[in-house]
């Protein structure tokens, strides 16, 4: 009874100091604490939470792939009934200098600042300010009179991308659920991928503002609303609620979303030589995620809505007990019941008159809402990894992968900095936390 007591005081002070807009405690000396008190597993070394047999394969899965270079290491919390039963941290933050991982280790989250992105512009309908099927262009009014480019043959027959005028404006909705026509410089054909090159989108310094601007430039490579294409929706979006909150979209979510969850490490920029020590580096050989990084880190002044974040694990665990808990956390209410609806349904299943390409979509068993993919069947083997119908998850182009599901009352997620091999590592997660919670 006295442990009980004890325990929860301490959980409630914890809870505060940790997640509070003022001064924390540091979280090694938190983690300490706690697991002394109430056996909650700490992210340190050696440890596996209050049932080591039951986490073993994944913590011998991610060792290994420690070992062997595949990552340099990683984080992994599990969170199931508001409380921890897994956080552990896996081989070196930095494989050249060797320094260990820790609770307080920062990482690009990438499109993982999707889901967040799309949180805060639901916010701002929840709010009367902004509609699902607001055009762009009443925001952004360089978004106006669209075209949609085609793939063609010119009259001495060679490929030609034909400009034709898109059949409706590109809508809030559309930028939502990723079927604005706006996609990635290495997504479509070859025709509207040079067109995306050609632009330069990435030259000099610039903000959401600007970028926006160069991509109501360029041709969409579908009509609104007829195809999910993985692309720049989010930082379009972004933009959007800049313009609309009259904030950078940093003060907005800051405002709204990081300071109120206390997430407190997480934002658009790293300022100081401190953060900078604490950022997680991919492996050295990792030329596809070290070119990736190093091009996000030389547009500082970039917010980017659909890529920019950096975050701890501690962090975007609590983004994601507030989408657990159906947009409301420890008595404030973050999304309207009718938003969380909205948000975490199957926004492009049957009937809704959008196909699917099949880049980035995370398989065959999911649907996608606004900012998340939605597990609508278990039985599809695409990807492999166990679930439930009804989870919420998105993965990284850096790494790191979260899963929230609300049957099993579980929030897991996943902090690594890994490029070209990131598949492996985020299905083997995903399967081994079910493998782990099903025993």
């Amino acid at each position: 009874m006295v442990t009980s007591v004890i325990s929860n005081l301490l959980s409630d002070l914890v809870r505060k100091v940790r997640f509070g807009p003022a001064t924390r405690l540091p979280m090694l000396f938190i983690a300490a604490v706690v697991s002394l008190v109430t056996d909650v597993p700490v992210c340190m070394a050696g440890t596996a939470g209050p049932s080591p047999t039951k986490f073993e394969h994944l913590a011998e899965t991610f060792n290994s792939e420690a070992n062997a270079g595949i990552i340099p290491g990683a984080i992994v919390l599990i969170e199931q009934h508001g409380q921890p039963v897994y956080f552990k941290c896996f081989g070196v933050r930095d494989a050249a200098t060797k320094t260990p991982m820790t609770p307080d280790t920062l990482f690009a989250l990438h499109s993982m600042t999707k889901p967040i992105t799309s949180v805060a512009a639901m916010m701002l309908i929840d709010d009367g300010k902004l509609s699902l099927d607001d055009p762009v262009a009443s925001y952004i009014p360089a978004f106006a009179a669209m075209k949609v480019g085609v793939d063609a043959v010119a009259a001495d027959g060679k490929p030609v991308l034909k400009l034709v005028p898109a059949n409706r404006p590109v809508t809030i909705r559309d930028l939502l659920r990723h079927t604005s026509g706006i996609t990635y410089e290495y997504i479509g054909s070859d025709l509207i991928t040079t067109a995306y090159t050609d632009a330069n989108l990435f030259t000099g310094n610039f903000d959401n503002k600007v970028f926006a601007e160069r991509i109501a430039g360029l041709p969409l490579s579908s009509q609104p609303g007829t195809l999910w294409r993985y692309g720049h929706s989010t930082d379009i979006l972004g933009r959007v609620i800049e313009v609309v909150s009259g904030k950078s979209l940093f003060e907005f979510e800051r405002a709204r979303i990081f300071e109120p969850l206390g997430m407190m490490d997480t934002s658009y920029g790293i300022a100081t030589a401190a953060d900078r020590a604490r950022m997680a580096k991919p492996m050295p050989d990792d030329s596809e995620l070290r070119d990736s990084e190093q091009a996000r880190l030389a547009h500082p002044q970039w917010q980017s809505g659909g890529g920019g974040l950096v975050s701890t694990a501690a962090d975007y665990a609590r983004f994601s007990q507030m989408i657990l808990h159906r947009g409301e956390l420890d008595g404030k209410r973050y999304l309207s019941p009718k938003s969380y609806e909205q948000m975490t349904t199957d926004q492009i299943g049957s009937g809704s008159g959008v196909a699917r390409d099949d880049d980035y979509f995370p398989g065959a068993a999911f649907g996608f809402g606004f900012g998340f993919a939605v597990r609508i069947d278990t039985g599809k083997t695409e990807p492999p990894e166990r679930g439930a119908v009804g989870n919420l998850e998105w993965d990284s182009g850096s790494g790191p992968a979260f899963v929230v599901d609300p049957e099993h009352d579980i929030v897991a997620v996943m902090m690594v900095q890994v490029g070209a091999k990131r598949g492996q590592v985020q299905h083997a997660f995903k399967k081994l936390v079910y493998e782990a919670l099903q025993k």
